[in-house]
């Protein structure tokens, strides 16, 4: 009975109906938009102050500043690796399946102004402008605009503020942060009990919106970005199993109810919270995963990738265009920039896509409207690639810095550690952390070095 009453159970059902009254009732899946709607953004007003939380929490009790240069270094080259395996990836997918091959688009036949139309005149960052972005204008703007990257930088520079004081000053700040984010997960699970319907409204709508007859339209452009994810995370589990002996599919049974949210709804952010808190319960430190995961949301778009390079060589092959290899590489190059500016930015997919067209000069930018109708439902792949992509980097990442427990990240995944002994297990650290149980000698946070930091001494580091 445990199994139908559990989130995951719940989410499958209100997505197999929301699937039903789409297909049945179109009109009325399309209205139900607001519902999915409403949920995502329940979950992401909480997004910007669990990040601030968590890092501060995270930097100040590791004690160790120059591990946090290290983690974000480590983390960079892991995205841009990663990301690069996935461009080349989708390209040559696109290059051997060819699926736009044989459409023989007239593009004067095509709205101009429809892409514009989808994106509401807005344009991606120059890189310039994209790193001055991140030093927000205000700590408050960054908070209402609920800018990850600007909430990241705040919460690096006080957790270091934090890290290098003593006494008192450090044990009650530490306190009341944890407190803090005991609350905010609190009311994430207050949240969570929406979950179903949300992802019913939200895959009620996209069926009624869009329907099967574009599905069959681009049948062989879904199927080739679909197989193409699926090689990728193939070659992502294998390397993931290779540097720190995480089963990926281990991972995603453990996490199946978030990964079925993140679909349901199309949105790998409703579920960063929980992520991060099943990272951290699966042996990732919390700095670690404080850094790297929302990071990731902006700089490691694994999926989003895919997509994008197979999607500009089908738009050339739509119009009977054949691209050569300095074209090619032009694509590549030009996606390698243009994607890491892309989250938060309404029809970012299509604005990549259309500067990608204009840098390459070989069909109108116009072009790109033809994938107005078959873009929703590219959204699966992405989410499950991009979300799939960052919690192996938590991973990667935290094993290189000797900030996983492999042990207890080969328990909870195989399931030897039940979610209920995992419940159990938080509870009691909360109770430890609200009778300030910081250690039994100073009440100072615990200090880890190395690969010591992976073996915590009390509950309260695994808060």
């Amino acid at each position: 009975m445990s199994f139908f009453k559990s989130l995951f159970f719940q989410i499958i059902v209100a997505v197999a109906i929301g699937i039903g009254v789409g297909l049945i009732w179109p009109n009325v899946g399309e209205m139900l938009q607001p519902l999915g709607t409403g949920f995502i953004k329940l979950i992401k007003m909480l997004i910007a102050p669990l990040i601030f939380v968590v890092v501060v929490a995270g930097i100040a009790k590791a004690g160790d500043l120059k591990a946090v240069g290290r983690i974000g270094l480590k983390a960079i080259l892991w995205f841009e690796l990663a990301t690069t395996v996935a461009l080349v990836l989708g390209l040559v997918a696109a290059k051997w399946l060819r699926p736009g091959a044989g459409m023989n688009i007239d593009p004067a036949s095509l709205d101009p102004n429809a892409v514009a139309a989808k994106t509401g005149g807005a344009e991606l960052p120059h890189t310039v402008d994209f790193i001055l972005n991140i030093i927000p204008t205000s700590a408050v703007d960054a908070f209402a605009q609920n800018a990850l990257l600007q909430v990241l930088l705040l919460a690096c520079l006080f957790g270091t503020a934090l890290a290098a004081s003593e006494g008192a000053l450090k044990q009650n700040v530490l306190t009341l942060v944890d407190q803090i984010m005991e609350l905010i997960f609190r009311v994430i699970g207050y949240i969570m009990k929406l979950a179903p319907l949300g992802a019913f409204g939200a895959i009620a709508y996209t069926v009624g919106a869009y329907g099967a007859a574009t599905l069959a339209s681009y049948g062989m452009l879904i199927i080739a970005c679909y197989a193409s994810a699926l090689l990728f995370l193939v070659v992502l589990g294998l390397a993931a199993w290779w540097i720190t002996g995480m089963n990926l599919l281990q991972f995603v049974r453990y996490t199946r109810s978030e990964v079925m949210l993140a679909i349901g709804t199309a949105s790998s952010e409703v579920v960063m919270p929980r992520m991060m808190d099943k990272l951290t319960r699966a042996g990732c430190n919390r700095a670690v995963v404080g850094l790297v995961v929302p990071t990731g949301y902006s700089f490691n778009l694994d999926g989003a990738s895919i997509y994008l390079s197979l999607a500009t060589v089908f738009l050339a092959q739509s119009v009977g265009i054949e691209l050569t290899l300095v074209q090619e590489l032009t694509i590549l190059a030009v996606l390698m920039l243009s994607s890491k500016g892309m989250a938060g930015v309404p029809g970012s997919a299509f604005l990549a896509l259309s500067a990608t067209a204009a840098a390459l000069n070989a069909f109108p930018v116009a072009v790109v409207a033809l994938l107005l109708g078959a873009d929703r439902f590219m959204d699966t792949m992405r989410v499950f690639t991009n979300l799939m992509g960052n919690c192996v980097a938590a991973f990667v990442v935290a094993k290189w810095e000797g900030m996983l427990d492999t042990t207890r990240m080969k328990a909870v995944l195989s399931g030897q550690i039940s979610e209920d002994e995992l419940d159990a297990e938080e509870a009691q650290s909360q109770q430890n952390s609200e009778k300030g149980m910081l250690t039994p000698a100073t009440g100072a946070a615990p200090v880890y070095h190395g690969t010591n930091m992976n073996k915590p001494k009390t509950a309260y580091d695994q808060s």
